[in-house]
């Protein structure tokens, strides 16, 4: 079984400055939950209860959210918000690890800074910006592919050609509902990309992975690219990418952040009615 996932939220977040200058981007908020609760209620989901956060500076908002708050509790008691201290608890049976990536220099750095944590066990990576729709799945689906073939699995999704250079691109051949990937680039100009197939924020990596990202010379950006090292790592083993179902949201810049929120306001039964008749006033005024 995978017992483990890695949550890489060292990242400055400069697409949402100035908000982001002390408070993690990853705290930005979707309704009542911060970005990276839907990462972990995604994880818990398919049955991991280890959690690593690669950390940075002005992150230990992150640590404070998954932490014990004995005021707030008290008071919550004492105000009979049991439904409230329930929410703030959920977290309290998870091993959760914080290890602080000392400089920015990508997601493969990251990653590899998970080494001692994972060993020598297959481990799930979350990237919180993309947020897939609770409702379906996507790490339970891989999970099933991983134990099938003991290989990494990458989740992949079609974009617009013209959006390719903002990704991981891969190019295979499909087989049984997932593709078996036969080369990766790391954002490349359209022209030049194998496919429109980009990689999610989602992946199961095997820890063949961190020789790879050790011995790796800086790419695109002048950072550790984790794209660059799956594709050394392909010589070596069979990497599968797995087509997402459901919906995607890209709240990592701000205009898929609005979305984001817009779409979940519309899903959430308590607000939804309100929310709803909000917009059309606002829309006939236009």
């Amino acid at each position: 079984m995978i017992k483990k996932a890695v949550l890489p939220v060292a990242g400055l977040g400069t697409r949402f400055l100035p908000a982001t200058k002390a408070s993690p981007k990853e705290m930005l908020p979707i309704l009542d939950k911060p970005l990276i609760q839907y990462a972990v209620e995604e994880a818990v989901k398919v049955g991991i209860q280890e959690f690593l956060f690669i950390t940075g500076k002005h992150k230990r908002a992150i640590e404070d959210h998954f932490d014990k708050a004995y005021e707030l509790e008290e008071r919550l008691k004492s105000a009979g918000k049991y439904d409230l201290l329930e929410k703030i608890n959920c977290f309290e049976n998870l091993n959760i690890a914080y290890i602080r990536q000392k400089e920015p220099k990508g997601l493969g750095d990251a990653i590899l800074c998970a080494k001692p944590f994972v060993k020598d066990e297959a481990f799930v990576v979350i990237l919180s910006d993309d947020l897939i729709d609770p409702d379906h799945s996507v790490l339970h689906e891989m999970i099933k592919i991983y134990e099938e073939k003991k290989a990494p699995v990458i989740a992949l999704e079609a974009v617009p050609l013209e959006e390719v250079s903002r990704y991981g691109i891969v190019s295979g051949k499909k087989i049984d509902g997932y593709y078996i990937v036969d080369n990766l680039i790391e954002k490349p100009e359209p022209a030049h990309a194998p496919s429109n197939l980009a990689i999610i924020g989602r992946y199961i990596l095997t820890p063949q992975i961190f020789k790879y990202l050790d011995s790796l010379q800086p790419g695109r950006g002048g950072e550790i690219q984790l794209t660059d090292a799956l594709k050394v790592l392909l010589d070596e083993t069979v990497i599968y990418g797995y087509i997402i179902e459901g919906k995607r949201y890209d709240a990592g810049e701000k205009l898929g952040y609005l979305k984001t929120i817009v779409e979940f306001a519309l899903k959430d039964p308590e607000i939804s009615y309100q929310f709803v008749s909000f917009l059309k006033e606002k829309f006939s005024n236009l």
